[in-house]
């Protein structure tokens, strides 16, 4: 059976502990080759997880004829820059959340991708793979709760350490960047629209500069989407969603665990109903769905269009915040 060989570029702590792994299960990937800047650092990952071949700079994992795709883990900043890079030696490029540090970056990797017909590029919003998200949107699609007109999100973890790349302003630091995103993402997907309008509220870290806490409401029209997000509050995930004939709750909407069962409720004239999601790793699931698009030359499950769309309420909370008020997307 035909693999896609991959190469790593960096040895961040996802890539070696969640999304390496689970790729490495996978029917269609073959991991291939890891990068670092620093050679020790590539040549111990690559033993600890049994990766054939190391570099000690990201130009030569490019350059390697054998890799057919490459998976970006690096920090924000270096997202596009990279992406471009890969791109231009002939590479497919799966890139981690959020694309850029902007939505003209966004547009501009897009405007750029459009020279490289022949590869495929995607931003990693693994969740989207994972049967309960699917298992979710088919309730949202089928009315099964009527019109949906509110959604309630909150994702939160505590780090407060200066060295943390979270927490750093210059390279695109800050809650909304990490984890935020994931709240809009989502109710955009569930809801297959774009907000309308946005308010947001943030919460700047004094001695970092960067929002530690955001809050925002997204007026899809009809529909309400509301979330917190914080890099300093007790760790917390939710994702519900208020219909006009039911509710959905959606148990562990991020972090899913891959060996172990989630749970989806469904409310539904005062009955709640329980439905067991069976453990599967989304990470390994988003690899397998990229590299099919790659070996059967379909296209990628999201397109880049999307990385910009995302981008553009992330500004647009942050906007809303310096004026104070609603600000169109």
């Amino acid at each position: 059976m035909k693999k896609v060989r991959w190469g790593i570029l960096s040895t961040a702590k996802i890539g070696l502990e969640k999304v390496v792994p689970a790729m490495q299960a996978g029917e269609y990937c073959e991991i291939s080759a890891i990068a670092s800047r620093d050679r020790t650092q590539a040549e111990m990952a690559a033993t600890r997880l049994n990766i054939p071949k190391f570099y000690g700079t990201y130009e030569e994992l490019l350059a390697d004829s054998d890799i057919d795709a490459i998976y970006i883990p690096l920090p924000n900043h270096l997202h596009i820059p990279w992406t471009i890079k890969a791109l231009e030696a002939g590479k497919h490029v799966l890139c981690e959340k959020p694309i850029g540090l902007s939505s003209a970056e966004a547009q501009g990797l897009l405007e750029r991708s459009k020279g490289f017909p022949h590869l495929k590029v995607m931003e990693a919003f693994m969740y989207r793979f994972h049967p309960q998200w699917l298992f979710v949107k088919k309730l949202i699609d089928d009315k099964r709760i009527g019109d949906v007109r509110t959604i309630q999100a909150f994702f939160s973890y505590f780090n407060d350490d200066p060295q943390n790349i979270r927490n750093k302003k210059d390279i695109g630091g800050g809650g909304l960047m990490d984890i935020g995103c994931y709240c809009i993402s989502q109710s955009r997907f569930i809801l297959s629209q774009e907000p309308v309008r946005v308010f947001g509220m943030l919460e700047y870290d004094e001695k970092m500069g960067v929002d530690r806490m955001a809050s925002a409401i997204m007026d899809f029209g009809n529909t309400s989407s509301t979330f917190t997000c914080s890099t300093q509050l007790a760790p917390f995930q939710n994702f519900r969603v208020f219909g006009t004939k039911g509710l959905i709750d959606v148990e562990i909407p991020v972090n899913i665990p891959p060996h172990k069962a989630t749970h989806v409720w469904l409310e539904l004239n005062g009955k709640r109903e329980e439905f067991v999601i069976e453990a599967q790793n989304q990470y390994t699931l988003q690899g397998e769905f990229f590299s099919k698009a790659i070996l059967n030359n379909t296209s990628v499950p999201t397109p880049l269009e999307d990385a910009v769309n995302n981008m553009k309420v992330i500004e647009a909370i942050k906007e809303s915040n310096l004026q104070g008020s609603w600000v169109m997307v």
